[in-house]
């Protein structure tokens, strides 16, 4: 597996806009969650093994911010033609398996992915009710095959001080993924151009 990291957008960046398709086939857009405690927005995607290692903890943890006032939306950017697994057809499968309840959308233009200079899967970034970002970095210290435990720690700090409308620490840990796989030709100026896996 290559490890990309986040490119780490500067804090205080207001969230790009976006409006893509849900699982459900609805339109889901950053204007829907105006009236939330803060929006958490996730690029992913099917057969990433970063992912697939958080997957259960993942699903949990949406659960349990979005019954606390939090947005979560996951974003799959992935082109298909080279991944197929990430099809939308393979992702309405993936959210019934998987357990998420959240929107889990898909950025066929991955026009959304370099607004938000989304450089891995997972990447997670966290903005709060005036929709400015806090947090962008890793879930936790675990990784698949680190034997290090899945407790999503950094992430839940950040989110509880989100929910309490309290600063989030700015000591913040990259989080590290598979590259999203870009369009051939496409790729945006921050790729360093390692090969997929």
């Amino acid at each position: 597996m290559v490890k990309t990291a986040s490119t780490m957008l500067p804090l205080g960046t207001q969230a790009p806009d976006f409006s893509l398709p849900n699982v459900d086939g609805k339109t889901v857009s950053l204007s829907d969650f105006q009236d939330s405690k803060g929006l958490l927005v996730i690029f992913m995607c099917n057969h990433c093994p970063f992912v697939i290692h958080l997957r259960e903890a993942l699903a949990a943890f949406a659960d349990e911010y979005m019954a606390k006032g939090l947005g979560v939306v996951g974003i799959s950017s992935n082109d298909v033609s080279s991944h197929p697994d990430d099809s939308p057809e393979k992702m309405i499968e993936e959210a019934k398996t998987a357990g998420y309840n959240f929107p889990y959308l898909y950025d066929g233009t991955q026009e959304v992915a370099k607004a938000y200079k989304a450089a891995c899967t997972p990447d997670f970034f966290l903005f709060d009710q005036e929709q400015k970002l806090v947090y962008r970095g890793q879930f936790d210290d675990s990784r698949p095959g680190n034997d290090k435990p899945v407790t999503g720690a950094d992430l839940k700090a950040a989110c509880d001080a989100v929910v309490a409308g309290a600063p989030v620490t700015e000591d913040q840990k990259p989080s590290i993924g598979c590259n999203i796989k870009w369009q051939e030709g496409k790729e945006p100026e921050y790729f360093t151009g390692q090969p997929a896996v």
